[in-house]
């Protein structure tokens, strides 16, 4: 049994969703059911005993105690996290709270947990914290992609929230001797992911005619990781990471948004040709406050040690993206909530 924390979001369902098909262990999944945690990600598992859901706050010390005492999870791989950056600069608040003060309960609680087993149970726990690339701030056009040792230069609530919660995780490491592993990922992409990001938000946008807002000069350039690659980084990670180590997960595919975009329009005209092409929605919006310009993920320390490459080119990745899209229409209109409209309309208002 394992514990997985924000396992109704994006990567976490996913996660969840391949760990019980390739894995087949079971899974106690906590998550609060926040605006990008959606239930409907996992109705496949809705029947299947392996898979243990329970609402609730990583913040909340008492619940995690209990999940822990009871079903004696053999890891804790934690995802929950606010991940937004735009939603960050809007809210900072609830950020430094999920990031910072849930990592700590969780890290705490897991202590606690640890220190308490006894022999092979004890070797054998894990703490498997996900971040992101974007504790690493901005890179220029010709500079060495992040490295594990890179230092953090983080340049938005978002990322400085994700930083501290690295920091903990090390900390509780050395201090206390807590067996963690972190893992720092690039942009992520793939199906279920809430329509907020860019790749979703351009797939639903240009389906229902409306315009395909870009920051700036669209020339803001991310490496770009299939989620599923992801997933199987982390089992990857889980299994035979050294403790205490950082592995950076990248998908060797650097992109500027403009070009993603453009990718998107042309797949999307080729697999639901309109009267025009799609590309014709573009228009280019304000920039938003502490726009990292550049992230790029040096992935070789994962591969070397641990001997993980990405299965997936962003070719074969984003068209595969591009028609789980259109063919979960459903779905999309099912996380289209009133408030994810309500936060679109805040965001760009006045861009």
């Amino acid at each position: 049994m394992i514990l997985v924390t924000g396992g109704a979001g994006f990567i976490g369902a996913n996660f969840v969703l391949d760990w019980i098909a390739q894995v087949g262990e079971p899974v106690v999944n906590l998550d609060k059911l926040t605006y990008a945690g959606n239930l409907e990600t996992l109705r496949s598992l809705s029947h299947d005993g392996r898979h243990v859901f329970v609402q609730g706050d990583i913040c909340d010390r008492g619940l995690v105690d209990a999940l822990l005492a009871e079903h004696r999870p053999r890891a804790i791989v934690h995802f929950a996290a606010e991940s937004h950056v735009d939603r960050s600069i809007l809210g900072p608040a609830e950020f430094v709270r999920t990031n910072v003060e849930g990592t700590f309960t969780l890290l705490e609680a897991a202590r606690a947990y640890w220190g308490a087993l006894e022999g092979a149970g004890k070797a054998d726990f894990r703490f498997l914290h996900v971040s992101t690339d974007e504790v690493y701030g901005s890179l220029a056009a010709d500079a060495p992609a992040f490295t594990e040792t890179h230092p953090y230069e983080p340049n938005s609530p978002y990322s400085a929230s994700k930083a501290a919660s690295d920091h903990l995780v090390r900390a509780w490491y050395h201090t206390y001797g807590l067996p963690v592993l972190t893992t720092n990922c690039s942009n992520n992409y793939g199906p279920y992911q809430f329509p907020e990001k860019l790749i979703p938000l351009m797939i639903v946008n240009a389906l229902a005619g409306k315009a395909l807002p870009i920051y700036g000069d669209g020339m803001n350039v991310r490496d770009w990781l299939y989620v599923k690659d992801h997933c199987s980084a982390i089992r990857t990670v889980l299994a035979r990471g050294r403790l205490g180590e950082t592995y950076n997960v990248g998908g060797w595919n650097e992109m500027a948004n403009v070009d993603i975009v453009n990718t998107l329009c042309a797949i999307l005209d080729e697999l639901r040709p309109g009267t025009g092409s799609y590309a014709d929605q573009i228009t280019y919006v304000k920039d938003r406050p502490g726009h990292d310009r550049r992230y790029a993920i040096d992935a070789r320390k994962i591969e070397r040690e641990l001997g993980w490459r990405p299965a997936e080119t962003f070719e074969t990745g984003i068209r595969k993206t591009v028609q789980w899209y259109l063919d979960n229409e459903t779905w999309i209109a099912n996380v289209q909530s009133g408030a994810y409209r309500d936060w679109v309309a805040a965001n760009y208002a006045d861009r």
